[in-house]
């Protein structure tokens, strides 16, 4: 097939290029999977690529494209890291077959004259300081979509409110694409692999760690609720000079604001900051109320279930369970306590 090589990597800079390709691969029944990146490639978008390389006989289409639409000020598109023939060689060493890094002229030969409206979300956090990121990068992932025709597409959780609302683009427009998102990568300290760390000097790199230490002590606070988990976030980050924080909030899995009265459930903590003039993004998922107990219930309304009763415990009847337990326990006790066993 022209354009396309098995086993070798083919650069693409035309969308009808590309577009023909993936159309004839996709007649074919293999999954075209999507890597959107803007280069500058690091181990982050490698795992990337590498998760789409999991899908059974997936051809990968990893796009290298910087995105005007994205970029509030000219001067951070211009200082944006362009490295191309670096970033085809490492797809090269994992296999990738198919890169598109088309020109700014090939993606918009009309100009910017139709685009994507990310909706209210996309005007809070990141959105708040950055007017217009999110309108730009869910209209290029649009045309990405169209162009390579792909079934699937893989995004970071790095960039969790982009992944959201990428997600809200495919459900509210109906698109047929499925999307797969990777946890975030970490370097041995922590920090969140970025395009925007080598820009760091040797002592904002050190401070740099202070987002991810963050992150992690408020995740440990989850079991005792909202307020502990932001207070202890926020003491890290106060701890630590030459850290300048944007925001940092915990949101539900949606991002949408938690209510006042929320006790347990997944939730997410989200940091931005500015460090050494870089600003740095990170998040983590938070499991807000006890999780012994939450575990707990899960176990005992399986046995339930298991025997045929399917009503759910109510949190009188949990209490009951672990008076009983307790009970059992302090009787075991006592008879190893007897019998001159030792006590576990």
């Amino acid at each position: 097939m022209a354009g396309y090589t098995p086993g070798e990597t083919t650069v693409h800079t035309s969308v009808a290029e590309i577009g023909r390709v993936t159309r004839a691969l996709r007649a074919t029944a293999r999954p075209v999977v999507l890597v959107p990146t803007m280069g500058a490639l690091h181990e982050g978008h490698l795992e990337l690529v590498r998760a789409a390389q999991s899908f059974p006989r997936a051809v990968v289409v990893v796009s290298i494209f910087v995105n005007p639409l994205q970029f509030g000020d000219e001067a951070d598109l211009d200082s944006y890291p362009r490295t191309l023939d670096t970033d085809v060689e490492k797809l090269r060493e994992l296999g990738v077959e198919l890169v598109f890094a088309p020109s700014v002229r090939e993606m918009y030969p009309n100009g910017f004259r139709t685009t994507v409206s990310a909706g209210p979300l996309a005007e809070e956090l990141e959105g708040a300081s950055r007017p217009g990121h999110f309108d730009g990068a869910l209209t290029v992932c649009l045309k990405l979509f169209n162009v390579t025709n792909c079934s699937d597409a893989v995004f970071g959780e790095k960039d969790y409110q982009q992944l959201v609302l990428m997600q809200q683009l495919v459900t509210d427009l109906n698109l047929p694409v499925q999307l797969h998102s990777v946890p975030v990568i970490r370097e041995n300290d922590g920090l969140a692999m970025s395009s925007r760390n080598i820009r760091l000097d040797d002592a904002s790199r050190q401070a740099a760690v202070a987002l991810s230490a963050a992150l992690t002590l408020g995740a440990h606070c989850g079991d005792q609720g909202v307020d502990a988990v932001l207070t202890g976030a926020r003491s890290v980050l106060d701890s630590v000079p030459g850290v300048e924080v944007d925001y940092l909030e915990l949101r539900d899995g949606r991002l949408a604001p938690l209510p006042d009265d929320v006790g347990e459930g997944e939730a997410r903590l989200l940091v931005a900051a500015r460090v050494g003039g870089v600003r740095l993004l990170d998040n983590v998922g938070v499991i807000l109320g006890d999780l012994q107990a939450r575990r707990e219930k899960e176990i005992a309304q399986a046995a339930l279930h298991a025997a045929g009763l399917d009503a759910e415990l109510s949190d009188e009847e949990m209490a009951e369970l672990r008076r009983l337990r307790e009970q059992v326990q302090e009787m075991r006790s006592s008879r190893r306590g007897e019998s001159g066993e030792p006590r576990g």
